[in-house]
């Protein structure tokens, strides 16, 4: 059974279409509350229904019912096939081209790709007619306003440790409130499932997990509290080496191959972004320090998708990390 069964700037041409786009993609603005059902053309024509929604960007006026959804974002992606959104557009990761492996290919099917995370063609977007945009500031902010151009475009404020309230946030714009309590639902017993496998709360406390993330380009990243793995790992209990404690802004703290052994808990799972050879994940695995950590001795080093377990940022992806946890942590 699957999770999802479970529960550039533009020219001044392109910005032109763009507005253009926006316009008849959106039609006359009305409010929730007295507006008739419809869209069209023409001074007989019933505006559109929208609702208001509160966004890092201001309120927005969307519509009540979106029908061609663009994401910009891998957790914005999540959210809307968790609510049963599938998008007509949607970015990729800069190392891949297709969308998270960890995602259905017959829920992603059909989906155009609109470029990269944080650099999306923006003609490609508007070429899609889309009705609603979601994306967050930190990916987004210097585009809002050729973005709302195309279309109403709601933005979280970040990604990462705020991914439930984003959700919320995300369920509201696609007009799918009562499905987000099922998703909701059906997370908190599965995350209630998994502490009990692992043998309740006070066993689950008792083991220090930490998460070794290595990047290319950048120094080999201990995960803190404050990020979408944090979260999930707080959310069973399971307790974290003081090293977490340490990490800056609560997101990691970051070191070289020769201070790894910082690294040290009972369990680490590890995952990496980009080549293994060219992020250090090879070399840094193959030394003596790592082979001395107790989690390496004692065999309980996991290696995972880095684009489920970080960059997947939702439930849907959650869902599927729990499973994980629940077949590692139970060897």
């Amino acid at each position: 059974m699957t999770t999802l069964t479970r529960r550039r700037g533009l020219s001044l041409g392109a910005l032109a279409l763009a507005g253009a786009l926006a316009l008849s993609a959106c039609g006359s603005s009305g409010s929730d509350s007295s507006s008739d059902a419809g869209t069209g053309t023409g001074a007989d024509a019933a505006p559109a229904r929208t609702h208001t929604v509160k966004t890092a960007m201001g309120d927005v006026e969307v519509p009540v019912n979106p029908q061609r959804v663009v994401v910009l974002d891998t957790g914005e992606l999540d959210s809307a096939l968790s609510l049963g959104v599938r998008p007509v557009g949607a970015t990729h990761s800069a190392t891949e081209d297709g969308f998270p492996a960890y995602l259905p290919a017959e829920e992603t099917k059909g989906i155009k790709a609109v470029g990269e995370i944080a650099n999306p063609d923006l003609e490609t977007v508007a070429s899609l007619k889309p009705d609603l945009i979601l994306t967050s500031e930190v990916r987004d902010g210097d585009r809002y306003e050729q973005l709302k151009a195309i279309a109403p475009t709601v933005m979280t404020e970040s990604t990462g440790t705020a991914w439930k309230e984003n959700f919320q946030l995300h369920a509201d714009a696609l007009g799918k409130q009562a499905e987000a309590k099922k998703v909701v639902a059906a997370y908190d017993t599965h995350v209630a499932e998994v502490t009990e496998a692992l043998g309740g709360k006070e066993k689950a406390a008792a083991t220090e997990v930490n998460f070794v993330r290595f990047v290319e380009g950048s120094d080999i990243r201990i995960y803190g509290k404050q990020n979408y793995i944090g979260s999930i790992l707080a959310d069973l209990g399971l307790g974290r080496p003081a090293i977490t404690d340490k990490a800056k802004d609560g997101f990691s703290y970051d070191v070289s191959p020769e201070k790894i052994d910082l690294a040290d808990a009972d369990v680490i799972f590890t995952s990496t972004y980009g080549s293994p050879e060219k992020a250090g994940t090879t070399k840094t695995m193959n030394s003596g320090l790592w082979k001395g950590l107790k989690a390496s001795k004692d065999g309980k080093v996991f290696e995972v998708d880095d684009r489920l377990w970080i960059a997947g940022i939702g439930y849907t992806a959650a869902d599927q990390i729990l499973d994980e946890l629940r077949t590692d942590l139970t060897k």
